[in-house]
């Protein structure tokens, strides 16, 4: 893995927690805060899709357009899950375990779905996931989830991570099997998520944009830099980084999420938290190298 493949997923792990920030500092407008980032990523990428399209190095088949269309319901109900969960529980819960428990549902699905034998090294990792998902949630103190609401953040946190490896799946196909340029994947499911959360805006325009006051700035901000993370993943697979390394590295965003939600939001991070994260990422790692 070359300095500059390794540079980029640094860069993405921090633009990927940062913009996961900023989406919880909005995250009372809820919905309609997805449809305003999703109009501003459609905008701002708007010309690096034309200028492909006009290039002609883009074949449509009927099944790359399927895959396009699953993608953006995927990364609709992924949108929305993550939004609300910072609705409802802290970003140091919600974004460690959203990231945690994609790695951990795939290798899950593999042994039960497609019957692969789980080896020891997977088998570690899945506990260590779940053991940091514990540490993480509770704080040390069981007790934390027979409180009001003590369980929303790991609710929230392990449907969006279910959500994430669904579209990982989906997204990998297209852009490995069918040839779908990352660029195009991404921005067309914006675009159709600005389609389905439209009749948000039309119902009521004035509500809306009511809700939406003193929050564009982080619309801006999450349109450019939720698609830039994606993008500069693939771009350091694209240098020739191994999937193998690159996937594990991209999670130390979520020690990166949880020191955020401690410095800059003031939740209640403590030891606990960020030792749950350090067992987290040990845990993904091991399913990511099994």
């Amino acid at each position: 893995m070359t300095l500059a493949s390794l540079l980029l997923v640094v860069l993405a792990s921090f633009i990927h927690a940062t913009w996961n920030l900023l989406a919880k500092r909005a995250a009372p407008v809820g919905p309609v805060f997805v449809f305003a980032y999703n109009l501003v990523a459609c905008a701002a990428y708007a010309p690096w899709v034309l200028y492909l399209l006009a290039q002609g190095s883009i074949a449509w088949t009927a099944e790359g357009a399927g895959f396009v269309l699953l993608s953006g319901l995927i990364h609709l109900a992924y949108s929305l899950c993550l939004q609300r969960g910072y609705q409802v529980a802290d970003l140091s819960v919600v974004y460690p375990v959203a990231r945690g428990t994609g790695p951990m549902l795939s290798t899950i699905g593999a042994i039960l779905i497609l019957g692969e034998a789980p080896t020891g090294r997977g088998l570690a990792g899945l506990l260590l996931v779940v053991a940091g998902i514990g540490l993480i949630a509770t704080r040390g103190e069981l007790s934390a989830f027979r409180r009001p609401g003590g369980q929303a953040g790991v609710h929230w946190g392990t449907a969006t991570g279910g959500l994430i490896a669904s579209y990982t799946v989906v997204d990998a196909y297209a852009v490995k099997a069918l040839g779908v340029a990352p660029v195009v994947l991404d921005w067309f499911s914006n675009l159709l998520r600005l389609f389905l959360l439209l009749p948000l805006v039309v119902m009521n325009p004035r509500r809306a944009l009511a809700r939406m006051r003193g929050f564009w700035w982080l619309a801006v901000a999450v349109g450019l830099l939720s698609p830039l993370s994606y993008i500069l993943v693939l771009a350091a697979l694209m240098e020739g980084a191994p999937l193998t390394l690159v996937a594990p590295m991209r999670e130390m965003s979520m020690m990166v999420g949880a020191l955020m939600g401690m410095l800059i939001l003031r939740e209640a991070v403590g030891p606990w938290r960020l030792a749950g994260c350090g067992v987290l990422i040990a845990g993904v790692i091991l399913l990511s190298t099994t």
